[in-house]
């Protein structure tokens, strides 16, 4: 029978695996609960950086010898920084699961930090900020966030600022790692053709040693809601609005997702359908949710033209307010049956399996079945969401970044009063 296994070593590190019969491949990783909300103001950026030079060498492979490692065997391995949580993991045949979970702990327990080393990658990662401010409707997020959440952990950027990565040395890197990368702060997660007691045994083999760290308590988020408005002559204008939303633990956490799936989450939506398909004011719109223990984040995102963004974002405000009297059942239930198809999609994938476990484990200490998550979604009622949309815009305390040909757009302050009008 197909099931989810979970272990907890005596350090506090936690194991969980789910075999899916069938498969000849499988994902195993280690999800760390540090990110760049970990962060003090004077490192930021440190945590991408030291996942970076988690593939740069350890004490026991160069960075070719990690990557050849992985890809000899036909493999695949990557990594991601979030401001939750930083991951490393691969993707592997059924023989060569010990191989990888024997790279991944090896680069996140023993990276060697050598001089040169971080010398080369502090210039990849220069060239990818670089790349980041070049791409408006990438960077356009970043300053959301800050305008959200301003001078805190929450609001700054993942990558960090350049000054910051230009000054960052060995013993910056092996700071972090001390404070935040305890085994207590670790999941070790693995699906596809895997077998959970192997998986055990090597992991008590490899981190049993390891003694749990004090608790570092995260700053709390404090929503404010500012505006960023960067003028530039480029073809288009980029608008991207948001409100505070729930956390992972609130009792709206599913209602919020409807909703926003239903004003922006695909072609069908009414945001989609109003203002490009009717009065074909963008190429692009769409809204999208994201949640963290302790709040979360309503996105809607548009590009359009320097003389339509005013109206874009009237009629954006205008679906909004509209939204909370008249959100209808079609519209509730095709939310719905989007959520729980996607859940189901992104579990067929090994991959997907071990990000959703390590996730889930995280924030409620469990795995969820799917089918409970299933009828979590099928109880949210067409009334329960227009009573979070009516909660979430009742604060009229949004956050907007412009940038762009901007000049005419409304400010922030004439959006929220037109939405509590």
């Amino acid at each position: 029978m197909t099931e989810t296994r979970i272990d907890t070593l005596s350090n506090g590190l936690r194991v969980v695996t789910r075999n899916m019969p069938g498969l000849h491949t499988a994902a195993i990783g280690i999800w760390v609960n540090a990110g760049c909300r970990d962060e003090k103001v004077e490192q930021n950026g440190i945590a991408h950086f030291l996942e970076h030079m988690a593939f740069k060498g350890t004490a026991r492979r160069t960075a070719l010898e990690i990557v050849e490692a992985i890809e000899n065997v036909g493999g695949y391995i990557n990594a991601y920084t979030s401001r939750d949580v930083t991951s490393y993991y691969a993707r592997v045949l059924a023989g060569d699961v010990s191989l990888a979970l024997d790279v991944i702990s090896d680069i996140v327990l023993n990276p060697s930090f050598e001089q040169r080393e971080i010398e080369v990658e502090r210039g990849v990662i220069l060239q990818e900020i670089g790349q980041s401010l070049d791409t408006p409707d990438d960077v356009i997020f970043d300053w959301l966030q800050e305008a959200a959440y301003p001078d805190q952990p929450m609001g700054r950027t993942i990558l960090g600022p350049a000054e910051r990565i230009s000054s960052f040395g060995r013993g910056d890197l092996s700071r972090f790692t001390e404070e935040h990368y305890g085994p207590e702060r670790m999941i070790v997660a693995a699906a596809g053709a895997v077998d959970h007691d192997r998986i055990l045994r090597q992991v008590e083999q490899v981190f049993a040693h390891l003694t749990a760290r004090p608790n570092v308590a995260r700053e709390p988020a404090r929503w404010q809601g500012a505006e960023t408005r960067k003028v530039k002559k480029l073809e288009q204008a980029h608008f991207a609005l948001a409100f505070e939303g729930p956390g992972y633990l609130a009792p709206d956490f599913y209602a919020a997702q409807i909703w926003t799936a239903a004003l922006g989450g695909g072609m069908s939506s009414r945001l989609f359908q109003k203002i490009r398909e009717e009065r074909g004011l963008c190429y692009s719109i769409f809204a999208q949710s994201g949640f963290h223990d302790d709040t979360g984040m309503m996105t809607i995102y548009a590009g359009t033209s320097g003389e339509q963004i005013a109206d874009l974002a009237h009629l954006t405000i205008d679906e909004l307010r509209r939204s909370v009297d008249d959100m209808s059942e079609a519209e509730v239930a095709r939310a719905r049956a989007q959520m729980k198809a996607g859940m189901l999609m992104g579990l067929e994938s090994p991959t997907g399996q071990a990000e959703r476990m390590a996730r889930s484990l995280a924030i409620w200490g469990r795995v969820p079945d799917p089918t409970e998550v299933a009828k979590r979604i099928d109880a949210v009622t067409v009334a329960d969401v227009r009573a979070h949309a009516e909660r979430l815009l009742s604060q009229a305390r949004p956050a907007l970044a412009l940038y762009g040909p901007v000049k005419s757009a409304p400010t922030r302050q004439q959006l929220a009063e037109r939405l509590a009008a």
